[in-house]
């Protein structure tokens, strides 16, 4: 995946709450590991019309919506089953980030393995941004903040290992095969301390 360092961009607005992984990536969707390609297929069930062509009131589905990474969503975003697929979906959408006062635990986690940042924020600042689609926000996922164009900031959880490894663009395998110098180091540097015991153990 690629580093995410830092994010300026658009807004585009679900103002929805519980939007479940069903109603990001419907389920008849998931016949795939491929994770390209599952852009066109997110909120597919809000994107069409029942003669199957492109709702044209739907947020992602508007000219001036195009292009924009962040998505700001009504209150308990990503419930539901704990499909991998969901943050697929939405990252080959071309987004980078999602805001909400509140996300699902199991969303959360599948989202940060895969470069996209999950940003809780108190729900008045979330009131404020669902109010004000299209307004520019600049994420720092270093100082773990976003920025609103007139100068206020407002800071967001992240764990540290998360941070890091959104910042060097690796997921959780990536991260540790970047210390695969390190763990040998570690394991001849025991061996050499250690000879006989080490040798008693492998029998």
């Amino acid at each position: 995946m690629s580093a995410l360092a830092g994010l300026v961009s658009r807004t585009v607005v679900l103002r929805e709450r519980n939007i479940d992984t069903d109603q990001i990536i419907p389920a008849r969707f998931l016949t795939t590991t491929e994770r390209k390609g599952l852009g066109r297929f997110a909120f597919n069930d809000w994107r069409t019309l029942a003669d199957g062509s492109p709702n044209p009131e739907f947020a992602f589905n508007r000219p001036e919506n195009a292009g924009a990474a962040i998505l700001v969503a009504g209150r308990n975003f990503g419930c539901g089953s704990s499909r991998e697929h969901a943050p697929w979906a939405l990252t080959d959408l071309g987004l980078r980030a999602v805001i909400s006062s509140e996300i699902a635990d199991i969303f959360r986690s599948n989202a940060l393995k895969n470069g996209l940042l999950p940003i809780v924020l108190d729900q008045a600042v979330v009131d404020e941004l669902l109010d004000r689609p299209g307004i520019e926000l600049s994420v720092d996922v270093a100082a773990r903040s976003v920025a609103l164009p007139d100068g206020r900031c407002f800071e967001f959880p992240l764990d540290a290992f998360a941070q890091t490894c959104l910042l060097q663009g690796v997921d959780q395998l990536g991260y540790l095969l970047n210390q695969q110098y390190v763990i040998t180091r570690f394991e001849n540097s025991r061996l050499t301390a250690h000879p006989r015991q080490e040798f008693q153990h492998a029998r």
